[in-house]
């Protein structure tokens, strides 16, 4: 049986990063080997720049790429009735409704079915249904465009560790530059160190790019609080595989290429649509898979990740891919060698 604290480890304070670094690409990467071995085939881990990467991947590989996009979900409001302050969290849309959202409100003790909440001059929402958790069902009005009207008055969900506000930075730096399908409430972390340049030079290779969704949902903020890891239970995250990326992925299997991963996000996509033999199916829907030790990779040959959390299901997954013991070293050299952790931290790649 997995237990929580298998996967705790001491992280220093100041080695989270709490802002990106100057350059997307400017940020540092550690190769660990899948198998505890190096590329070379020496033991330890190479210390690298994220502008390396391309030198691990060869013609025929297939890199995956989220393209879920971050919405400002972060708004401030006062409650009509008393001028009190609260803060709506958007989660996501209700499927049948344009205007509808499954939301977070802080506080929520008071926030009543049939409150309504101002945001601002253009922008108010009335709660129309009470669940658990402090989750609500809110109905926007707007004076004009909502979705822009959401878009102005929204900030970006930084992670709650950052321990800042946001701010006129995390607009650009807190989503990929590839960011196309609105919906998630975190950023597919790994994928913020790719810059155009360094996708050209990918695909100048010969390596081929799929794309897929996976809108990173509020689940990723939530902490396991359970001993015994196999009773954590996930939340459901939409997720998107078009044809054209199963054609893509699945032809360079056959012909034995390799399937990167950018992030754990693309990886949990793609082992939720695959067969045990590798072969992956598009289609669309929710998924709540949660890859912890042991558990045998169908779909994904490497795997591109920032640094985790201790104790976080993000941390489970990488040591399921990678080897517990493995990935428990990996993380003592990145603290020894001084790397920056979490959302705006350094990458690592296991392959």
């Amino acid at each position: 049986m997995p237990l929580l604290n298998e996967y705790d480890y001491e992280l220093p304070d100041e080695l989270i990063a709490r802002y990106p670094a100057e350059r997307r690409e400017g940020s540092r990467l550690l190769v660990v080997g899948r198998s505890g071995v190096r590329t070379d085939g020496r033991s330890g881990f190479e210390d690298r720049r994220f502008t390396d990467l391309p030198g691990y991947l060869q013609a025929g590989d297939v890199l995956v790429l989220n393209e879920t996009k971050v919405i400002p979900a972060r708004l401030e409001g006062t409650r009509e009735s008393t001028g009190a302050k609260v803060e709506i969290f958007l989660l996501h849309r209700q499927a049948d409704r344009t205007d509808t959202w499954h939301v977070l409100a802080a506080p929520a003790k008071k926030v009543k079915t049939g409150e309504t909440i101002r945001i601002n001059d253009e922008l108010s929402c009335e709660v129309v249904d009470e669940l658990a958790e402090g989750e609500r069902i809110v109905r926007f009005v707007s004076s004009g465009d909502l979705e822009a009207a959401i878009e102005r008055a929204g900030s970006m969900p930084i992670p709650p560790y950052l321990k800042r506000e946001s701010d006129a930075t995390d607009r650009e730096r807190y989503q990929t530059i590839f960011a196309r399908v609105p919906g998630a409430v975190a950023a597919p972390t790994a994928s913020l160190h790719f810059t155009d340049e360094l996708l050209r030079e990918i695909e100048a290779k010969g390596i081929r790019i799929a794309r897929v969704v996976l809108h990173v949902g509020l689940g990723t903020f939530r902490p396991v609080e359970v001993e015994d890891v196999t009773q954590h239970k996930m939340h459901a995250e939409y997720y998107e595989v078009s044809e054209e990326a199963s054609i893509i992925i699945n032809n360079a299997r056959a012909a034995d290429g390799r399937i990167i991963a950018a992030g754990t996000t693309a990886a949990r996509t793609l082992e939720t649509v695959a067969d045990a033999d590798g072969t992956v199916h598009p289609g669309s829907g929710e998924t709540a898979i949660f890859i912890y030790p042991p558990y045998k990779f169908k779909a994904v040959d490497a795997l591109v990740t920032n640094f985790h959390q201790p104790k976080s299901t993000l941390l489970m997954m990488i040591s399921a891919f990678a080897g517990a013991e493995n990935i428990r070293e990996a993380y003592q050299h990145a603290i020894r060698e001084r790397y920056r952790f979490l959302s705006y931290g350094d990458a690592m790649l296991i392959v």
